[in-house]
């Protein structure tokens, strides 16, 4: 409940300062929980080996990264994405998680925009969970308006 209250805070706010930025300076991060436990695919090491077999949100967000020229990253861990999140070319963030993560996220984050996405799980924690890919990507187009 105060996960979601502050991702909500948050969101309003990121929305408020109204930043934007040229694609390659912003990043998408996803929860590796996004991909398909029955895929055989190494995307943890980059979203381009996705095959786009569509069974998962990973091959929307990698055909939209390529053709808007966003960075995409999955992330395996919390200290994962802070790290990639904290590097010096990355001026905004969308990032697609569990509240938990997305709250320590957020934090890790600061001062840098963070537009979070929390995910659904349909199959229980950390597995084969999904998110509306319009959502990313409407945040995506918001972020290079």
């Amino acid at each position: 409940m105060i996960d979601r209250t502050l991702i909500r805070l948050n969101n309003l706010s990121v929305r408020l300062r109204r930043t934007r930025c040229r694609p390659e300076a912003l990043l998408v991060l996803l929860s590796r929980c996004l991909q398909r436990s029955a895929c055989d695919c190494k995307i943890v090491d980059g979203v381009a080996n996705c095959r786009r077999c569509g069974k998962c949100v990973v091959a929307h967000v990698s055909k939209l990264a390529e053709t808007t020229g966003v960075q995409v990253c999955m992330a395996t861990g919390g200290r994962q994405a802070a790290a990639r999140a904290a590097r010096p070319d990355v001026k905004a963030i969308v990032a697609v998680a569990c509240e938990k993560e997305l709250r320590a996220g957020i934090f890790a984050s600061l001062p840098k925009a963070v537009y979070a996405q929390t995910i659904e799980w349909p199959c229980g924690a950390c597995k084969d969970t999904t998110v509306s890919f319009d959502l990313i990507e409407r945040a995506v187009r918001w972020f290079l308006r």
